[in-house]
């Protein structure tokens, strides 16, 4: 039995997991650029907003790449305070123009010491205001739960940030199941051969990567009893990446285009 679902997810991988699933999904918009800082910024901007229609998901970051004039990485490094005034405009369902300007100072900030969006992501990176016990030893194992708990920690560590922006960067620590930021990771982290996910870092392993469990992957992943805890939160995720380990323990989110495919493209499990 579990042979047999096995083959069926991995037909389904083999199936979405294809060049031209990237014109209707929100990871066209990294695919638009070739600079890596411009592909991380991109990329989690994408990710971050992706909620609500694909379509309207990908015309919104299209219109703020056009805000930052077609370059994110060269406007966010050397934009003058009056090239900000265009962007107050920005706005996609309850993330607004403050969002969208302190997501500028984040990156401005952290691209001043990093030529990587991955070391953000890294626990041993320092603060600028150092967090409490929290933070993760160097001789710690470091996991994904650590790697997102220690992220939003790192991007709201500016002194000046507005609160009503942490509604937007989810963690473990919130129970969330951080989908956004697990689809972004996978992303930025897994090797693909067939070009859709970018593998351009290395410092996170594909292995330790979390299912983005999102309400099409929730529902797919219960109907093949892969999830079996009632309610949908962190420990869910990182139930179904278990699971999902068994067929695959070093890339057990190449099934995520299998279980989304299955929710969104087949309305797999309605009615069931």
């Amino acid at each position: 039995m579990i042979h047999d679902l096995q083959a069926f997810l991995d037909s389904k991988v083999a199936q979405y997991n294809r060049p031209d699933f990237i014109t209707n999904d929100p990871i066209v918009i990294p695919h638009s650029f070739t600079q890596k800082q411009d592909i991380e910024i991109m990329g989690f901007w994408a990710a971050i907003l992706a909620w609500g229609q694909r379509v309207t998901i990908i015309n919104k970051c299209r219109r703020l790449i056009e805000l930052m004039d077609g370059a994110p990485y060269d406007f966010i490094m050397n934009h003058q305070e009056p090239d900000l005034k265009k962007l107050l405009s920005f706005k996609h369902r309850t993330f607004n123009d403050v969002d969208t300007l302190y997501f500028i100072s984040f990156f401005r900030w952290h691209y001043e010491q990093f030529d990587s969006l991955e070391d953000a992501f890294l626990p041993q990176t320092k603060f600028v205001i150092q967090s409490d016990s929290e933070e993760s030893s160097a001789s710690d194992k470091v996991t994904v739960e650590l790697t997102l708990n220690h992220f939003r920690r790192y991007f709201f560590s500016l002194p000046d940030y507005p609160h009503r922006t942490k509604k937007h960067i989810s963690s473990p620590s919130q129970k969330s199941t951080c989908k956004r930021l697990n689809m972004f990771l996978r992303w930025m982290v897994r090797k693909d051969e067939n070009g859709v996910d970018f593998g351009i870092w290395n410092k996170i392993s594909p292995a330790d990567l979390i299912m983005p469990c999102d309400l099409h992957v929730d529902r797919v992943a219960r109907n093949l009893k892969l999830i079996t805890r009632k309610q949908t939160d962190w420990q869910t995720a990182v139930e179904l990446t278990a699971h999902l380990s068994e067929f695959d323990p070093l890339d057990p989110v190449k099934y995520d285009f299998a279980l989304f495919g299955l929710g969104i493209e087949e309305k797999f499990g309605f009615g069931l």
